[in-house]
């Protein structure tokens, strides 16, 4: 039995499309959540050019990628928005474990026995993940696959592992058993049973070079998503400037109450992801467990309704959001003392039944405002 809580993928509902170009009209700032007419809006009721944008999407990593434009300013952009989105297909065949032939399950096969010759950006996203895991202390790790194998996550059928089963796969997880060669960009495993699955910094990664490939054709303003929980603002919707704003408006959604939004937030040249357990978990003698592992000692993370994280890329934004779900609101907040860079909004109960506490770190007022006080 599965929680009604919404999963990672719909804490941000964007307006999904067809691979084609279209204009909707916005009554409303651009949202993450679905674009349509509200009654507190009606100070926006007639439809100027600037109130315009162009949605293009392609489905890939099993989930929906979205680029949105400024029509009438951005207009031109829209075959190369369809371009860079091109991209995220060649990069899955690349990064996923669910394809026999990708370069990670060539890595995953071989690099126990030998040194393995990795292509440059995936080395470099390789030592960005072996990264995160130290400045994480082991919270996110690109090996802990094993450990949703175990749970039995990777099939969507929950189950209690039999200790000696969890044990065994603890063995076969942590990033410390992988070793990058830098002058020769080769990986190789120094342990038995070590995979690599990027499944929890992959959606981010593919945002971040499409964001380079639009940026190259020369757009400077638009808003990114991958599987409604990974999104990319650069430049500013047209018209923001008029509410004292920079950026794209998104709508973060409640954890606990469908239909209600926690958030506004408004993200300029950022990155943001969000983890929570969702509708991925099951219920065992009373207690729920999600499908969000500790990588460290291979139990469901428990206590956090929701990580929202901001970062300078989307690939950095993703995985700390799932780290940060891991680790709690202290060792969260002090990790984000040491990156100014890095904001947080976390979610977790509070006190009383149905109420919440939301803890947040390096977050200016002008980024975003609260809605259900």
């Amino acid at each position: 039995m599965s929680s009604q809580q919404p999963s990672r993928r719909e804490f941000f509902h964007p307006k999904t499309a067809s691979r084609a170009i279209h204009d909707t009209p916005l009554e409303r700032p651009v949202s993450a959540e679905p674009l349509v007419s509200a009654t507190d809006d009606q100070q926006i009721v007639q439809q100027r050019a600037e109130s315009y944008v162009f949605h293009v999407s392609r489905s890939a990593m099993a989930c929906e990628f979205e680029v949105i434009l400024n029509a009438g300013i951005e207009s031109q952009y829209a075959e190369s928005a369809l371009e860079a989105l091109d991209l995220v297909g060649r990069l899955e065949s690349q990064l996923t474990v669910y394809r026999d032939n990708s370069e990670i399950m060539a890595i995953n096969r071989r690099a126990f026995s030998a040194s393995i010759p990795v292509e440059p950006r995936l080395f470099a996203l390789l030592r960005k993940a072996i990264e995160l895991y130290h400045f994480t202390d082991g919270a996110f790790d690109i090996t802990a696959g094993p450990l949703s194998k175990v749970w039995g996550f990777h099939r969507r059928e929950g189950k209690i592992p039999e200790p000696a089963d969890l044990q065994a796969a603890l063995m076969k997880v942590g990033s410390r058993w992988l070793e990058l060669d830098e002058t020769t960009s080769q990986i190789r495993f120094l342990r038995e049973g070590i995979e690599i699955n990027l499944g929890g910094i992959g959606k981010g990664y593919a945002l971040d070079r499409c964001a380079e490939e639009l940026t190259a054709m020369g757009l400077g303003n638009y808003l990114l998503h991958g599987g409604q929980s990974s999104i990319l603002a650069r430049g500013n919707r047209a018209g923001i400037e008029k509410q004292a704003r920079q950026g794209w408006s998104i709508g973060l959604r409640h954890p606990i109450w469908q239909g209600k939004r926690l958030a506004e937030i408004f993200l300029h040249d950022r990155a943001l992801g969000t983890s929570g357990t969702g509708r991925q978990g099951f219920f065992h003698q009373g207690r729920r467990y999600g499908h969000i592992i500790d990588p460290r000692n291979g139990i469901p993370a428990d206590g956090v309704l929701s990580s929202t994280v901001l970062a300078p890329t989307a690939a950095e934004a993703d995985a700390l959001a799932t780290a940060f779900y891991v680790l709690g609101p202290e060792p969260s907040l002090a990790l984000c003392k040491k990156r100014p860079d890095i904001s947080m909004i976390m979610v977790t109960s509070g006190l009383r039944q149905g109420t919440i506490e939301v803890h947040t770190a390096n977050l200016a007022d002008e980024e975003w405002c609260r809605l259900d006080d």
